[in-house]
């Protein structure tokens, strides 16, 4: 295996005691430190250096009070921490906190590589710290916490899997930080903090990114930022889609089982039994269930910055999450950042590491250090536009996109087209029949030919490259034969590319590792940051399924309350696809296909089988394309 290490060379001399200020200004010279924002840290080209030991860094684990009994056996639950900091935090330093909080530390482990927490020698203190923060981090100057979620690993309750116990156990440990609630440590000694200075940053993928918006729309004091990579805004939109199921079988109880300690499993089975039969499975309608699962609802309430990280291809947590978010925090002018990649669930350690970890460092030096270092004054978005080829903008969706219709045009015996142009009452009226069977690859395949279970509609080659930045809308004029059938639409590229593939979320892990920090050995075991190299999974292919959505046909006006369709009836039927930033190139075709049921979608069928009829006259893809009608009409859709 080949290792290759990323360690900054710090000379002798920039080692400071924790009372002296060194750092960067725009008037010292290329080798000369100058005055830094905050006692002890080294300030070198913006960002802070690493001058302080990690061999010899102080590791805790505490045990925190909370409000929470998620058991209900009358015992207030116990957040359980693991905290690395300089030793330079007890002469006087006063540092930051990183905190990832997870269900994951015991079970299915952080990162590509699965890190488990290890104590190794039983000591109580950690020996194996997965991820790379505290390597790279504690040596410049921070405090890194791991937190076991209420319910997990070492800390007591049980999963409840967003809920209140859940979302709220960060806050819990910021609050303890900030002398708001009390630990103690494994002699039931208490603990209490006088090595940090107020900030604190969460950061984490997928359920830990999720526990960080939970917590940020609390409007905890002392949460400075937050970092959600893969993250979810709403758990009814991760478990429903448009009031159709796309996990169902008591999905929630699943999970929580997932991230429960194996021996506790059996002792909080009552609680994924009250989960089972509250979350509405059999109806997948809106409730007061999913309130406090759903943080959109409360983002005027975000003190923290927000620098969100998503996969456009993400098909766990699909990027209307991302997108959800970035909205609400616009409108709440909450200072955020946001990064697109093609890939799918993937964190930008192993889609982007270099630039990733130059990225988090000095975000969290601004945030958290208070070093003016410029990159608020960057583009605020970065976006993946071909396999591993990055460009910038300024906002998302990008300036300039524009909601702009394109008219579902029907041709009767052949494929459909799109165009500027109205429909005319005189076009035909054209059916299919819903298959709860069909798979994605026969409903985008042979887009030119007639098929008897969706409806396709395909441009001309494009004569200039048609740029969609933003969520699509579909709205169709329908009619059906059953009291119940959902709707779906996908939006096609057909043309020959490469392209990052959707297999393995779009990346291979190789075997050559490179290193991001410093290394010790604790109880016997070797800490270190290394890790193995991830490169895109990438192939040409012959077209791209670009985004998608469906809608249950009887929550089209309302998703908390079904309303049985009338055989026959005309409706309008509007819905979101999930967000796309894609360049459609010139010489491709766009396609839109129209179908029922979507199972690759994660839906569960109807089992309606309706015959759905596709009314031309009101019947459009809203696309939003940057330049408006005037840039979809120099592409040819006239």
């Amino acid at each position: 295996m080949v290792r290759s290490r990323r360690l900054l060379a710090v000379p002798i001399a920039l080692a400071i005691t924790a009372t002296t200020a060194v750092a960067t200004s725009a008037g010292a010279g290329a080798d000369e430190p100058d005055i830094a924002a905050e006692p002890g840290i080294v300030v070198e080209n913006g960002v802070t250096q690493p001058v302080f030991g990690y061999d010899d860094a102080i590791r805790e684990r505490v045990f925190i009070t909370s409000p929470y009994d998620s058991d209900s056996d009358g015992e207030l639950d116990i957040v359980t921490v693991d905290i690395m900091r300089p030793a330079a935090s007890e002469q006087g330093l006063k540092v930051p906190v990183v905190m990832d909080p997870s269900p994951y530390y015991s079970t299915l482990g952080r990162g590509n590589e699965s890190e488990l927490k290890l104590d190794q020698d039983g000591d109580g203190l950690l020996d194996r710290w997965p991820l790379f923060y505290d390597n790279y981090f504690v040596p410049r100057g921070y405090a890194v916490v791991l937190m076991d979620m209420i319910g997990t690993n070492n800390s007591t309750g049980c999963p409840t899997v967003h809920e209140a116990s859940d979302n709220l156990s960060p806050k819990v440990v910021i609050d303890w930080l900030n002398g708001r609630a009390t630990g103690v440590d494994k002699d039931g000694d208490e603990v209490v903090v006088d090595w940090h200075n107020g900030k604190t940053g969460l950061i984490g993928k997928s359920y830990d990114g999720t526990l960080a918006n939970g917590t940020a729309v609390s409007g905890v004091d002392g949460l400075t930022t937050i970092v959600p990579i893969s993250a979810i805004a709403s758990y009814y939109d991760y478990t429903r889609s448009n009031g159709v199921v796309q996990r169902g079988n008591n999905y929630l109880a699943y999970l929580a089982n997932i991230v429960t300690n194996p021996e506790r499993r059996d002792y909080c089975q009552p609680v994924r039994d009250w989960l089972s039969a509250n979350d509405g499975d059999e109806h997948g309608d809106y409730t007061p269930f999913w309130h406090v699962r759903d943080f959109t609802r409360d983002m005027d309430k975000i003190e923290a910055s927000v620098f969100l990280v998503h996969g456009l291809n993400d098909e766990n947590v699909r990027p209307d999450h991302f997108s959800k978010l970035w909205y609400g925090l616009a409108e709440h002018d909450v200072p955020r950042k946001l990064w697109l990649t093609q890939t799918g669930h993937i964190d930008p350690f192993d889609f982007r590491r270099a630039e990733w970890v130059d990225e988090i460092h000095r975000w969290f030096d601004y945030w958290l250090h208070d070093i003016d270092n410029g990159i608020m004054d960057e583009p605020k978005v970065d976006i993946e536009r071909a396999p591993d080829v990055w460009e910038t903008a300024g906002d998302w969706p990008i300036p300039g996109s524009r909601e702009t219709r394109l008219w579902l045009q029907p041709n009767a015996g052949a494929a459909g087209s799109l165009s500027v142009t109205p429909n005319r009452p005189s076009d035909p009226v054209l059916s299919f029949v819903d298959d709860p069977n069909q798979r994605e690859s026969t409903m985008v395949s042979n887009e030119l030919a007639v098929q008897p279970n969706r409806l396709a509609y395909v441009s001309e080659p494009l004569k200039a490259p048609l740029h969609l930045s933003g969520t699509p809308y579909i709205s169709l004029s329908a009619t059906v034969d059953a009291t119940d059938t959902n709707f779906g639409a996908i939006i096609v590229d057909y043309g020959p590319a490469e392209r990052v593939q959707r297999a393995g979320d779009g990346v291979i892990t190789g075997t050559a590792e490179d290193c991001w920090g410093e290394t010790a050995t604790w109880g016997g075991y070797a800490e270190d940051a290394c890790y193995k190299e991830v490169h895109k999974r990438v192939a040409l292919t012959d077209r791209e399924v670009v985004t998608k959505g469906i809608v249950d046909g009887v929550n089209i006006d309302d998703y908390s309350q079904p309303t049985p369709l009338v055989p026959g009836q005309q409706y309008d039927v509007r819905f979101p696809l999930l967000p796309e930033d894609y360049v459609f190139p010139a010489g491709h075709r766009i396609g839109v296909i129209i179908v029922g049921s979507y199972r690759d979608y994660g839906s569960q069928p109807d089992p309606n089988r309706a015959t759905i009829s596709i009314l031309p006259r009101r019947s459009v893809i809203e696309l939003p394309i940057v330049g408006g009608t005037a840039a979809a009409v120099r592409a040819g859709l006239r």
